[in-house]
């Protein structure tokens, strides 16, 4: 069967979060987006936790849950802060746990060394990355961690402000118990290809949302064939990097993210990695020091030529929510607007879900329900033919549809499942 898995979540009882996300909520936008299987999000907080056990209903020996006819699996972000090299270390980590019995091991242990529980939806500790997972494995050879939104510049395991130069720094001799890792909005596959050390992990994207609704929930996401809804044989498949069963990640196109390139919002300045390198990297406004982008970063790191494929690299397909794809074209302010919202389900009703729309629907069949310039977007996105005004110092990035479209633009153009 297939499985479209976003494995990266909030709850309502984390920062800056939507009241709505909750199981049921994500449930229902979930049929709409065109998921069926959902990391839970904030298992270490104890109303979400609570509500979790109440809701969910076994798979009995999958290590997977279920309600409302959607999986779920039992996940949460946990953050570091430590020092290690004489400098300060903020690193979030992404837990997966296939039982309640686990989660609440998890919750004890981490607990008695000084852990929050109730403050937020992350499990804030100070301990360090490498502390982190061996603890977690001597309860349980069936957590599996990932390092999260790994070039984020504050949380990131290779951000600039406080991460490490390789996975290796970061998790040490743990680095054999990591088997994949987040992208996160801001880059894709083919940055994250020109970094060889990476080679050694499964590249996963998640959307990391912190709202129920389909311009957020699973606007990155994974996409596997296995034989059933099962737990252990989805972490195998990862382990073992199967291209049988990994079939594809979903991505933005990473200039959308918020951290792509260097910049500083309050003075609203952005700079390609190239003119940053010429400032030193120093606001030419108010002479304070930007936040160095992911595209810079990962510039920092690269040891490969742009463009460059790894051997069995898993592909990946390129998109933008729909929602935003019909805001932009008509030119829309608001951050919610009713009437985008109806254009939007009417296209998402003729075809099943907002990811069939994205992924499959013909030109053909689009335009028999929605207008030219619409369809147009749709296809244009699919196929990465889109300038982008890109995001950067916690500004996301936009799409420009009244511009010429882009040929060969700063990447290689979309890789058919083919090229791989």
């Amino acid at each position: 069967m297939q499985i479209k898995a976003d494995l990266h979540l909030h709850s309502k009882y984390a920062r800056a979060t939507s009241k709505d996300m909750d199981i049921h909520s994500l449930s229902d936008y979930a049929k709409i987006k065109g998921l069926n299987l959902l990391g839970t999000g904030d298992f270490t907080h104890p109303k979400q936790l609570n509500d979790l056990k109440k809701k969910l209903e076994p798979i009995e020996d999958k290590g997977l849950y279920r309600y409302n006819d959607v999986f779920f699996m039992l996940t949460t972000e946990m953050a570091t802060f430590y020092f290690q090299d004489k400098k300060s270390r903020r690193v979030h980590h992404l837990v997966h746990s296939p039982s309640f019995e686990i989660v609440d091991q998890i919750i004890d242990v981490l607990s008695k060394k000084g852990a929050n529980t109730g403050i937020d939806g992350r499990m804030m500790m100070k301990i360090s990355s490498p502390e982190l997972v061996e603890i977690l494995h001597q309860i349980s050879k069936d957590i599996h961690i990932i390092p999260a939104h790994i070039w984020t510049p504050y949380f990131g395991c290779l951000g600039s402000v406080t991460g490490f130069d390789s996975i290796k720094d970061c998790y040490l001799d743990q680095t054999k118990n990591i088997f994949a890792i987040e992208t996160g909005l801001s880059s894709d596959p083919l940055m994250n290809w020109r970094v060889s050390e990476l080679d050694n992990f499964v590249l996963m994207s998640n959307s990391d949302s912190h709202s129920p609704w389909p311009w957020r929930l699973g606007r990155e996401a994974n996409v596997f064939e296995l034989d059933e809804m099962n737990y252990f044989e989805l972490w195998d498949a990862i382990k073992n990097k199967d291209r049988s069963k990994l079939l594809y990640t979903i991505e933005v196109d990473p200039n959308y993210g918020k951290y792509h390139y260097t910049g500083h919002r309050n003075c609203n300045v952005v700079m390609h990695p190239k003119e940053a390198r010429k400032q030193n990297n120093i606001c030419p406004v108010c002479k304070k020091q930007m936040t160095i982008g992911v595209l810079q970063r990962v510039e920092e790191l690269a040891d490969r030529e742009e463009g460059f494929i790894p051997k069995n690299a898993v592909p990946f397909k390129s998109l933008l929510p729909l929602y935003e794809i019909i805001s932009f074209v008509k030119g829309s302010k608001q951050l919610y607007s009713k009437k985008i919202v109806e254009e939007q389900n009417k296209i998402i009703n003729n075809f099943g879900s907002e990811l069939e729309v994205l992924i499959n629907a013909s030109f053909d069949d689009l335009i028999k329900v929605t207008d030219e310039k619409i369809t147009k977007a749709i296809i244009d996105i699919r196929e990465q033919r889109i300038l982008f005004k890109p995001g950067y110092d916690g500004t996301y990035g936009e799409p420009i549809f009244n511009g010429e479209r882009k040929l060969n633009f700063n990447k290689s153009p979309q890789k058919s499942l083919s090229d791989f």
